[in-house]
Formats: structure tokens, C-alpha cells, sequence
């Protein structure tokens, strides 16, 4: 990237910076060090990303969660990382849709599955929580399905029995970790498609 683009990038966030926020993208986790790198904290990890590749950093506390604001493909987006704890995902998710006044429609949720290889992201415009607690919180307090979301595959239990808790708790291997890279960027890919209204395209792309 030469100069004169940093220039320009810095300029189109910095001329949007007060325009309307259309999109919402959630990535969901757990706050705190003893999170990092755990297999729950997918959603923090790929959201992260997408806010280094705009010159951004997810830190201002608003909706009891960590924001940013950015300018992606010309739609102005709130990025926002829940500080409640998983479980409780919903309540920043729905103090900043009714904020903005911003259908769920409008929303993405970026979050792990463990249905899925790690390495690979499934993308979906509604659809039930699928036991996923982030998921069930979000749909409990927005009475809505129809929010789209991009689920990072985290690996299946090593064996059926094995506590679920411990398990997406846990932290990635270092094979794991390079694999769960390539799948964040491939969710940054794919919401840059959204966004504009690519949904069909992201999901042929990338599913």
C-alpha cells in the first residue's frame, strides 16, 4: 500500500466518521486474558481483524461492549465486541440496534461452532441458535432469527462425552490457531460482501 492510499483510506473513514451506521457486526466472546486464544472467543478474534485491516481498534466502551466505527465498501458499520459474557451477548447486541434504530436484518454475528472443522466458516441469513448460548441470548431479546450470521468452525468434542464447557473454553493449538487465521480473514472477505448486499455471493464463496 503506497502512501498516497493510506492518505485516502484515512480520508473516507475521517469524511464518514458522523454519517449514519447501517450495518452492526458483532463478533462474539468472553472479556478478559484468560479467554484469549479460547475457542469461544472466534468471534472477538475475527472482528479483531477486521478492525486492523481499516486502521482501527475495537476499545470505545458503549453498550456494554467494546466499539468501533469504520467505513467498509462505502457502508458506514458499528464493530462491537460484547463485554457481557457469552451468555449474555443479547443485551449489547439490542442496546445498540435500538440506538441506531437498525433492523436485525442489519446485523451480523460472527461467532464459533464447533459443529464445523476449524478452518471453516459457514455463512447464514437466519436460523435457529443451534445451542449456542450467544446465539439463544440474541434471539431471546430481539424476538427475531432473521439476523444474519457467519459461524467459525472451532472442531468437534474429541469424544462424545467430553464436558462442552471445557471444551470451547479451551485453548487452540498451535495447528489449530494458524488454521482459525484463514478462516477470520475469510470472514473479513465475506463481510465486505454482505454489507453491500452479497449475502448469496459470500456464501457461494465461502461456505
Amino acid at each position: 500500500m503506497s502512501i498516497f492510499d493510506v492518505f485516502d483510506r484515512i480520508s473516507q473513514n475521517s469524511s464518514l466518521s458522523s454519517g449514519k451506521i447501517e450495518y452492526i457486526i458483532a463478533g462474539l466472546g468472553n472479556p478478559g486474558m484468560q479467554y484469549d486464544n479460547t475457542r469461544h472467543n472466534a468471534g472477538f478474534f475475527a472482528v479483531d481483524l477486521l478492525a486492523s485491516q481499516y486502521d482501527t481498534e475495537i476499545k470505545r466502551l458503549r453498550f456494554k461492549g467494546d466499539t468501533a466505527e469504520t467505513n467498509i465498501e462505502g457502508v458506514r458499520c458499528l464493530l462491537l465486541k460484547p463485554m457481557t459474557y457469552m451468555n449474555n451477548s443479547g443485551e449489547s447486541i439490542v442496546q445498540a440496534l435500538e440506538f441506531y434504530k437498525i433492523d436485525v436484518t442489519k446485523l451480523i454475528v460472527i461467532c464459533d461452532d464447533i459443529s464445523l472443522d476449524c478452518g471453516k466458516i459457514r455463512i447464514r441469513r437466519k436460523g435457529s441458535h443451534g445451542g449456542h448460548n450467544g446465539l439463544r441470548n440474541i434471539i431471546d431479546l430481539t424476538g427475531r432469527d432473521d439476523f444474519q450470521r457467519i459461524k467459525l468452525g472451532v472442531g468437534k468434542k474429541p469424544h462424545p462425552d467430553y464436558d462442552l464447557a471445557k471444551w470451547v473454553l479451551g485453548k487452540f493449538s498451535r495447528e489449530d490457531t494458524e488454521k482459525m487465521k484463514i478462516s477470520a480473514e475469510n470472514a473479513c472477505e465475506s463481510i465486505k460482501l454482505m454489507v453491500q448486499g452479497k449475502t448469496d455471493e459470500a456464501m457461494n464463496k465461502y461456505n
